[in-house]
C-alpha cells in the first residue's frame, strides 16, 4: 500500500491526546544525522494496541515544518520495514529489523492473579506486589518503546534510507495511516513466498562464490547467529534466575514473619530477628533483584535478540545478492544458447548486461553495508556491556550497604 498521494495534502499539526500514562523511551545514540532527529517521547496502551508519538525535528527541505509530532500505532511500523523490504532499490541494503508485536500478557495475567488471591492477602502485602506487578508492567511498556525508537533511528541514520518517500510520510502525514493488517488470502501468499525462497536458498547453495570478502561474511554470519542465539537463551535463563530469586524473598519473607507471630515467651530474640529479616528481605533484596533482572533484561537480553534479528537482516541481503548471482549465471547460459542457434541473441544480451549489472550493483552496496554493520554492533555491544557493568557495580552496592545496615542492627540488639 502506497501513502504517496497522502503527504502532499495540507493538514494542521497533529496534537496527541494522552489518556493514561507516559514513559519515556531509552534514548539510544546512533550517530544521528543532526539534520533529521527522531524519538517517542510518548505512548499510550489501550489494552491490545499502543499508541507511539513519533516526534522529528529537521532541518531537510523535503519536509513541510522543522519539527512536528504524529500518532502511530505498531501496524504501521510494519507497513513502513514491508515497504522497504519490497523495494527493489533497497535490495543491497540491510534493511533494519522491524520491531517485535508489543506484547503484555504475561504482567497483565499476573496481575489478574494477584487480583484473585487479594483476599488471601494483607492490605499491605497486596500493595507491595502491586506496585511490583505495576513497575513490570512498566518494564515491558519502555522496552516496547525502546526497539520502535531504535527502528526508526536506523533509518533516519541511513544515508540512502532516510531520504525515502514512505519513510516521509510515516513521519510527517499528521493523520491516520489507515494501515490494514494483511487478509488471510495475504498471508499465505507470504508463507507461499517464504516457502519458494527456502527452496530458492537450497539452489543458491550449488552456486560458486566470485567474492572472498562474501563467503568470508557469509560463514561469519552463520556462526554469529549461532553464538548470538545461544548467548540469548543463557541471558534470559540469567534474567529468570533474578526475578525467581526476588519472588523468593517475598515467599521467605512470608514465611517468617508467619514464624514471628507465633505465640511464644521464649524466643522474643528470635522473634525480633525474624521480623527483621522479614522486612529487610521483602522491602530490600527483593527491590535490588528486581531492578538487576530489568537491567539485564534491557541492557543485555534485549540487545541480544535486537541482533539475532539484525544478522537476519544481513543474511537476507546476502541471499538477494546470491540470488542475483544465480540470475546473471543463467542468463550467460541463455545467451550461450541463443548464439548456437542464432536467435534472439540481441535480447538475451540485454538480459545478461541487466543482470550483471544489477549483481554489481549489489555487491558494492553490500559490502558496505556487512563493513558498517561490524562496525556498528561492535560499537553498540561495547555502549552496552560498559553500561551493564556500571549498574551492576550500583547494585552490589547498594546490596552490600543494606547487608552491612543489617548487620549493624542486629549486633546492637
Amino acid at each position: 500500500m502506497c501513502l504517496q498521494a497522502l503527504l502532499p495534502r495540507p493538514a494542521p499539526h497533529a496534537s496527541f491526546i494522552q489518556e493514561g500514562s507516559a514513559l519515556r523511551s531509552v534514548s539510544v545514540d546512533l550517530n544521528n544525522d543532526a539534520s533529521l532527529l527522531i524519538d517517542i517521547p510518548d505512548a499510550l496502551c489501550e489494552r491490545d494496541k499502543v499508541k507511539f508519538t513519533v516526534h522529528t525535528k529537521t532541518t531537510l527541505s523535503s519536509f513541510q515544518k522543522p519539527e512536528f509530532s504524529v500518532p502511530r500505532q505498531h501496524e504501521d511500523f510494519i507497513w513502513l520495514h514491508d515497504t522497504l523490504v519490497e523495494t527493489e532499490d533497497y535490495a543491497g541494503l540491510i534493511i533494519p529489523p522491524a520491531p517485535p508485536k508489543p506484547d503484555f500478557e504475561s504482567p497483565r495475567e499476573k496481575m489478574h492473579k494477584l487480583g484473585e488471591g487479594e483476599a488471601t492477602m494483607t492490605k499491605e502485602e497486596y500493595t507491595k506486589m502491586k506496585q511490583e506487578l505495576e513497575a513490570e508492567y512498566l518494564a515491558v511498556f519502555k522496552k516496547t518503546v525502546q526497539v520502535h525508537e531504535v527502528f526508526l533511528q536506523r533509518l533516519s541514520s541511513h544515508p540512502v534510507l532516510s531520504k525515502d518517500r514512505n519513510f516521509q510520510i510515516f513521519l510527517e502525514y499528521d493523520q491516520d495511516l489507515s494501515v490494514r493488517r494483511k487478509n488471510a488470502k495475504e498471508m499465505f501468499g507470504g508463507f507461499f513466498k517464504n516457502m519458494v525462497k527456502s527452496a530458492d536458498e537450497v539452489l543458491i547453495a550449488g552456486v560458486k562464490e566470485v567474492d572472498d570478502f562474501f563467503e568470508q561474511e557469509k560463514t561469519f554470519l552463520l556462526d554469529y547467529f549461532s553464538k548470538i542465539k545461544e548467548a540469548t537463551a543463557k541471558a534470559e535463563k540469567m534474567t529468570r534466575s533474578h526475578k525467581n530469586i526476588a519472588d523468593d524473598y517475598i515467599r521467605l519473607s512470608a514465611t517468617l514473619n508467619s514464624l514471628s507471630a507465633e505465640e511464644s515467651t521464649n524466643y522474643y530474640i528470635i522473634k525480633f530477628c525474624l521480623k527483621l529479616f522479614q522486612n529487610f528481605l521483602r522491602v530490600c533484596l527483593k527491590k535490588v533483584e528486581g531492578r538487576v533482572a530489568s537491567d539485564e533484561e534491557l541492557k543485555l537480553t534485549e540487545l541480544l535478540r535486537y541482533y539475532m534479528r539484525d544478522i537476519q537482516a544481513a543474511k537476507d541481503l546476502l541471499y538477494r545478492r546470491a540470488r542475483a548471482l544465480a540470475d546473471y549465471e543463467n542468463s550467460n547460459k541463455a545467451l550461450d544458447k541463443a548464439r548456437l542457434k542464432g536467435k534472439d541473441v540481441s535480447q538475451a544480451e540485454e538480459h545478461q548486461k541487466r543482470c550483471l549489472q544489477k549483481f554489481d550493483t549489489l555487491s558494492e552496496s553490500g559490502k558496505k553495508e556487512l563493513t558498517n554493520f561490524k562496525a556498528r554492533r561492535v560499537v553498540a555491544f561495547r555502549k552496552n556491556l560498559v553500561e551493564m557493568a556500571e549498574l551492576e557495580v550500583k547494585h552490589a552496592k547498594n546490596n552490600m550497604t543494606l547487608l552491612q545496615g543489617c548487620i549493624e542492627l542486629l549486633s546492637g540488639n
